[in-house]
C-alpha cells in the first residue's frame, strides 16, 4: 500500500475508533444488516445519538445504508473491511519477518 492508500483508511480508523461505533460494526459483522431499531440495544444512547452514529460509520464507508419503506437498513461495507484486512496483513508480515529475525539473532547468541 502506498501513503495515498494509507490516507484513504485515517476515516476508517477514526470511525471504528469509538466504542459504539466498533459495537454496531461488529454486530453487522456477526449477524448481517440490521434496521436502526435492532441496533438500539447495542448501548444505552438516544435515537439520536444512535443516528448520528451510524451517520458517522456511512460517511467513512464502513457501512451502507438502504430504505426499505421506512425502515433504514444498515449492513458492513465488504470493501471498507477489505481495505482494512489488507492494511493489517502487510503490518503483520512486517513484524512476523522481525520477530524471525529476532529469534534467529538470539538463537546465533546461544
Amino acid at each position: 500500500m502506498t501513503l495515498n492508500n494509507d490516507r484513504a483508511l485515517i476515516p476508517l480508523f477514526a470511525a471504528l475508533g469509538d466504542p459504539v461505533r466498533l459495537a454496531i460494526a461488529e454486530r453487522l459483522i456477526a449477524n448481517g444488516a440490521h434496521s436502526v431499531d435492532a441496533l438500539g440495544g447495542i448501548a444505552a444512547i438516544s435515537a439520536p445519538a444512535m443516528s448520528r452514529h451510524l451517520k458517522v460509520l456511512r460517511q467513512a464507508g464502513v457501512v451502507t445504508q438502504t430504505v426499505d419503506r421506512q425502515r433504514r437498513i444498515y449492513a458492513i461495507n465488504p470493501g471498507a473491511m477489505q481495505s482494512l484486512d489488507t492494511w493489517v496483513a502487510t503490518r503483520r508480515a512486517f513484524w512476523m519477518a522481525s520477530l524471525d529475525r529476532l529469534a534467529a539473532a538470539l538463537e546465533e547468541e546461544d
